[in-house]
Order: structure tokens, then sequence, then C-alpha cells
């Protein structure tokens, strides 16, 4: 079920409405029947898939609880969670791009051995919730976490409806507690829920789906695209992927906070970011937290040396690459990060500069840098094989002109007029103001709804919402939430 369906729009209402009314023992089998309707609207078979995962990892973590004396029970059991789980990634997500490659590999070398692709359905989510389940049986197998006893809690951590299918990816230390609280119905939650509701779909349905439209036009065209409309085309998509995903970690957030349940931030104004190493501390926190915690810092962190901090970057960056899809276009955008991020930490800049580094024109000069070095791993990101980057790249540097015929040929590439240009103009301003009314937690003196004029606000913003959604579904160009895919 798309958080942007009318489906999900009748389907959160009851299901809070629901929860409230229930008495505390019955609020979490509710939840838990209402998280797996959620995921079987998609596919009702992929439920048993859900199901195993979670049975397996129940069981691990009950078993490493009770064998605490017993280290190697307890590996063998934190090794059959991990192997079960990144074996079913692995097959459903990953076996066709893996006998790809062998293939492509003997074809070459002219071997006759094949690799039978299977073209499977990829379960929605299961890059998240495989994630989110690893996370638990490591924290219980390190001692950081007590293991669940009551498996309906458990099976509640791992299918949360809110943030099942694209995250945030929840740490049970945060999300186990709350789930198992008695929660009480406080108006300042129920508010800023709402609040976070209303942003995350202006972010989707008006901002994200209209930079696309631009977006699919400049790439369903890389043949006809000068070097400025395939730039343009970089930028619009930073954006339009930005506010599709914080879109939907908003939307997640609100969700859960009507029920009285706080989410983790995952996005913190990333394109403000003054170096490409900070951009991915507010970039996807959740996803780089989880690297950083279970593959960065095991392999040695920054803790042997300035050569072994830059390898171990390149390794977790390239497999958060390819965590994002079966594609080198994706473990080519990994590497790139990783480059950057490694040249950063060579050269020291931070201290090289001195105070000239916090001045204004000095903090402009490096968010402009950080935006332009995301353009080419946004074009990266967007590339749907290294066959078409191999168009993207070499136009984008050849194919560079001045004068009005040039720039205009660019804006007809785009399909962009005067109109459309005003359009994407005012969606950028109010994208500086949601960051204000969609903080996950505002003062008491400001809450969403504390005056008529808010209020008026609120009702202003859901009408443009619904207008400007429905003018998408009626030209058939509103979309999906581009994460669901991982």
């Amino acid at each position: 079920m798309n958080f942007n369906s009318l489906a999900f729009l009748i389907f959160l209402p009851v299901v809070v409405t629901v929860y409230w009314l229930l008495p505390h023992t019955g609020r979490k089998f509710w939840l838990l029947a209402a998280s797996y309707f959620f995921y079987m609207y998609w596919n009702p078979l992929l439920i048993f898939l859900l199901l195993f995962s979670t049975a397996v990892d129940y069981c691990c973590g009950r078993g490493m609880e009770e064998f605490r004396g017993r280290a190697g029970i307890r590996k063998a059991l934190l090794l059959t969670s991990i192997c079960v789980n990144l074996g079913l990634l692995f097959f459903f997500k990953y076996w066709d791009f893996f006998a790809e490659t062998v293939n492509s590999v003997c074809a070459a070398l002219s071997v006759p051995y094949r690799v039978p692709a299977l073209n499977l359905i990829l379960p929605v989510g299961i890059s998240f919730y495989t994630f989110q389940t690893m996370s638990y049986s490591i924290d219980v197998y390190r001692g950081d976490f007590p293991a669940e006893k009551d498996p309906i809690t458990f099976a509640l951590y791992v299918t949360y409806f809110p943030q099942l299918v694209a995250g945030p990816i929840e740490s049970p230390g945060n999300l186990l507690p709350q789930l198992k609280k008695e929660q009480q119905f406080q108006w300042g939650d129920f508010t800023a829920g709402i609040r976070l509701l209303l942003c995350g779909f202006f972010r989707k349905c008006v901002v994200a789906d209209f930079f696309g439209i631009y977006v699919n036009q400049i790439f369903g065209n890389l043949n006809t695209a000068n070097s400025f409309a395939i730039f343009c085309g970089g930028g619009l998509f930073c954006i339009q992927m930005y506010c599709d995903f914080a879109g939907y970690s908003e939307i997640a957030a609100g969700s859960a906070r009507l029920m009285g349940v706080r989410l983790m931030k995952n996005f913190d104004r990333p394109y403000l970011s003054q170096s490409y190493t900070e951009f991915f501390r507010r970039w996807h926190i959740s996803l780089n937290r989880w690297f950083t915690s279970y593959v960065y810092i095991p392999l040695g962190g920054n803790r042997k040396g300035t050569a072994r901090k830059m390898l171990n970057t390149v390794i977790v960056f390239a497999l958060c690459g390819l965590w994002h899809g079966a594609r080198w276009t994706y473990v080519l955008w990994g590497l790139y990060a990783a480059f950057w991020m490694c040249v950063e930490s060579a050269l020291d800049i931070r201290h090289r500069f001195g105070p000239w580094w916090n001045c204004p024109l000095g903090k402009l000069i490096r968010r402009s840098y950080s935006f332009l070095l995301f353009i080419p791993a946004a074009l990266l990101f967007r590339a749907e094989s290294v066959a078409q980057l191999g168009v993207i790249f070499p136009r984008l540097f050849t194919q560079i002109g001045f004068g009005g015929a040039y720039f205009q040929a660019a804006f007809d590439t785009m399909g962009l007029d005067a109109m459309g240009f005003i359009r994407l103009a005012l969606c950028i301003v109010a994208m500086a103001k949601l960051y204000d009314w969609g903080q996950y937690d505002l003062p008491s003196s400001k809450t969403a709804y504390g005056s008529a004029r808010k209020l008026m606000a609120a009702v202003y913003l859901v009408l443009i919402v619904a207008l400007c959604w429905l003018s998408l579904l009626a030209t058939q160009d509103a979309a999906g939430f581009a994460y669901f895919q991982f």
C-alpha cells in the first residue's frame, strides 16, 4: 500500500481510531494485524517470507539469551540469523544480477557454463526489514539489548507498518520499548503527527512528483540533451530524490506519532552540508548509522591509521551502493562518495584554512561545492545502466555551449516553459519553510495549531496538496515512492 494512495488515506484513520479505542492489551494485536494487511496489500504471498524472517530472528534472539555462558552456541545463533537474512536478501534481490555478471564473464572467457536467471519478484522493503532484524540479533549478541520474550511484540517490531517498507531502519533500543509502553493520548503528539503528515505529503506529492516530470523528460531524451540540460537533470533529481524519501520518512514519522511512537529523524537538511562527509551524516541517517555501527566500526573504523580508515570507507560505501539495488551504477555511486570522503579526510581542509572556514562566505562556498559534487552522484544514481552512463557523461562534458539558442534547446529538452520554471521556484521556496514547520518536535510556544492563522495555513496546505495531487493523477504522472524498490 503506497502512502500516496486513496487506500492509505482510508487505512490510516481507521487504524489510529481503533488503536485509541482499544485497551492497551489489545493494541499490539490490532497493530500487528494492520501491519500484515498493509504489507499483504501488494502481494499476499510475500507475507510468508516476512513471517519466516520474524520467526528465525525471534528464536535466535531467545536462544542467545538462554545460552549466555555458551559463546559457541551464541555465535552459531548469530550467524544463523545473519545468514538467513542476507541469504533471503541475496536470493530475491541479487540472484539475477549475480547470474548476469557470471554469465557475462563466462561468455567473455568462452566458458560454456551458465547460471540460470530466475526473474524473481522483489519483496517490497526487504532491504529495510532484514537490516532491522539483523540489528536486533547483533545487539542481543553483544549484550546491548535483551532478547524480546513476547513473540507478538517482536513481530510488531519487525512489521510496524509506518516504517516497514522504506524505513527508517530503527534500532531495537528505540522502537521496542515504545511498542511495549502503554501509550496515553496527547494532543501534542497528535498535532505533531498531523504536521509531519502534511509536510511529508507536500514534499512527495507536490515537490518530488513535479520535479520528477522534468527529470523523466531529460532522461527520456538523453541523445538530444546538451550539457546544461543534463546538469539541470542532475540538480533536479537531487531535489526530487530528497523530497521523495524525506517525504516518506515524514509520513512514516507522522503516522507513528499519531499513536504516540517517535521514530528517529532520517534527514537533517542535507543540502546545507558544508562537506561531502557531513552530507552523509544528514542523509538517510538510519542507514548510515547502521553501516557505521555494524560494518565500519567492526572493520576497525578510524582506529588503525589513515590508510585503513580509507579502505574501510570504500568497503562501506561500496556495500551501501549495492544495498540500494542490483546495478553497477549503484556501486559506482558508492565508490564516488567514498572517493570524495577520502579526499576530504586526507586534505583536512578545515584545519588548513583556519578562521576563514567559518565565515559566511566560506560556508556559502562549501555548501555550493557540496551540492555541485552531488550532481554527478545523482546522475550515477539515476542512470539505469552503465551503458546509459556512457551517454550521460560524454554529453555532460562535451555538449557545452552559450547563447540563447543553447539554453532554449536545454529548456525544450526538459519541457520547461515560463510557468513550469515559476512552479519549480515556488516549490524550492516552500521547501525552506517545510523544515521549520516539519520539525519532529517544536517548542511548546510554537505548537502547529496554536492559533487560527496556523490552522488556516494547515487547511490551505491540505488543499494545495490535494489539488496538485489530483492534477498529477489526471495527467498520469503521479508516482510511487522511489525507495519502495529498495
